[in-house]
């Protein structure tokens, strides 16, 4: 089992009432897995990835990833797991628009100090296979949307994470963008990668090896609320 969450409940204060972001929420994802979570907007499915990659903390429950208690970490360790195992890809591409392509993919492996000519070797590699070693000395900018987040990806994927969070991942494409997209999530799947994808699109979900919808912060078995 990569992860485990038992009964998770986040919540936010708001005067004298506890708003809940995320409530009794269970969920096993198996490595390898291509997991898809539905719901409408304020179901809190950017809330639950948020949680899973540590970007966020939750207030009661249980985290567990490959066995290790995340509950029980410190912040250091926390980042460190971040860092080795767990990489996002956003609807807002967050490239960093003064680097150019082929630094935006390598900033992963500056944090985690992989030396120089590994760094070449793994960034060249990933150009080769996404198809977008002519675009590596162009900016964010000089980009459109479906080639931005193809770099969104690849830099997501240069560090060989475990798993793969991805928050609306095609919300800013036209159709065929996004079919690109989704068919190079289900390649990276179909070789091993463990990915998690919120959206709205049952298209998109429909790559998924499993469907679950939230609501409320809750799991729900009818889709149609």
């Amino acid at each position: 089992m990569l992860l485990q969450l038992e009964n998770i409940y986040k919540w936010v204060q708001q005067g004298g009432n506890r708003i809940y972001l995320l409530k009794h929420l269970n969920l096993e994802v198996a490595e390898g897995e291509f997991l898809s979570v539905m719901g409408p907007s304020g179901s809190g499915k950017s809330t639950l990835l948020n949680v899973i990659g540590l970007l966020d903390n939750f207030d009661e429950g249980a985290y567990y990833f490959q066995g290790q208690a995340v509950h029980g970490m410190r912040d250091k360790q926390r980042a460190r797991l971040q860092k080795d195992h767990i990489s996002f890809v956003f609807q807002a591409y967050h490239l960093i628009d003064e680097l150019t392509v082929y630094e935006n993919i390598e900033t992963p492996l500056l944090y985690q100090k992989v030396p120089s000519p590994e760094r070449k070797a793994l960034v060249g590699d990933i150009l080769d296979r996404f198809n977008i070693v002519g675009k590596k000395d162009l900016f964010p900018s000089q980009l459109s949307g479906g080639q931005q987040q193809l770099v969104g990806v690849a830099r997501a994927l240069i560090s060989k994470p475990k798993l793969l969070l991805a928050d609306e991942p095609t919300g800013n494409l036209n159709s065929r963008q996004s079919k690109e997209i989704m068919d190079l999530f289900r390649e990276l799947n179909q070789d091993g990668t463990t990915i998690l994808q919120a959206t709205h699109s049952e298209f998109n979900a429909s790559y998924g090896s499993r469907i679950l919808h939230l609501l409320d912060g809750s799991w729900t078995d009818n889709p149609e609320l």
